[in-house]
């Protein structure tokens, strides 16, 4: 009996084994049972979310500034936002632009500086000053009211710099973009409006031809925008369209 089966044997072990290991198999393919946690990869670090000025922005020293290799404005002071009610930029006409910036305005001088750190009231809003240097050509508003905790959307912003030139400068032209309208003065005078819904573009509008007297000259600025980012840059541009470069900037 027992030679009957013994080639039968070493067959039935085989198939049982077989079928062990299957098991195995598809058990831990199944994963871990209830109860068992399963290590899982490292949650990535989100973008910045300490709302620091530090990450695109240097707090601006006493030492005077050189625009950068293709002469655009780093240096200015910021004013936090004041709050506007505007959902969609389409609104942004000359007049509109006009009308708003002369009622929700800081001063109605337009050759005064504020100093750093001072506050001023606009309507009922008590917004303070910052003197920074952005770390990019351009100066991005968005990064700069989340670092300060302010509101990003639905905004306008003032801004003030100064130019010191070691002589007068004849024939240049104010080259500005902005995202999405703004206006641009130059010692108390208008000097250029980009009004409308448009994008960050450099050198995106440019005023009449204009002096940069010898001295300090003052550059008053406003952006507004509502849903988007609010972005700018600025420089100036010789009779040659080549960036002026020969200038220092300060905000005092």
């Amino acid at each position: 009996m027992y030679s009957k089966y013994k080639y039968v044997l070493p067959l039935i072990s085989f198939i049982v084994l077989s079928g062990l290991q299957l098991s195995g198999l598809t058990a831990f393919a199944q994963g871990p049972g209830p109860g068992q946690r399963i290590s899982l990869p490292p949650i990535p670090i989100k973008g910045d979310t300490t709302h620091t000025l530090s990450k695109h922005f240097t707090t601006a020293s006493a030492a005077k500034k050189a625009p950068d290799e293709k002469g655009f404005i780093q240096r200015w002071l910021v004013l936090e936002p004041v709050k506007k009610d505007i959902v969609r930029n389409n609104i942004f006409t000359d007049n509109y632009l006009r009308t708003t910036l002369s009622a929700d305005n800081f001063s109605s001088d337009y050759t005064t500086v504020p100093k750093n750190g001072e506050t001023v009231n606009v309507g009922n809003q008590e917004l303070k000053w910052y003197a920074l240097d952005s770390k990019a050509f351009n100066v991005n508003l968005y990064h700069f009211t989340y670092a300060i905790n302010k509101p990003k959307y639905g905004i306008l912003v003032w801004l003030v710099t100064v130019i010191n030139c070691p002589e007068e400068i004849k024939n240049v032209r104010m080259a500005a973009g902005c995202n999405s309208g703004s206006m641009w003065w130059l010692n108390g005078q208008e000097a250029l409006m980009l009004s409308g819904d448009r994008d960050m573009i450099a050198d995106n509008g440019t005023s009449a031809r204009l002096t940069l007297k010898k001295g300090k000259n003052i550059i008053r600025g406003a952006v507004i925008n509502g849903p988007g980012m609010a972005n700018f840059c600025v420089r100036f541009l010789d009779a040659t369209g080549s960036p002026v470069k020969n200038l220092s900037l300060s905000f005092e």
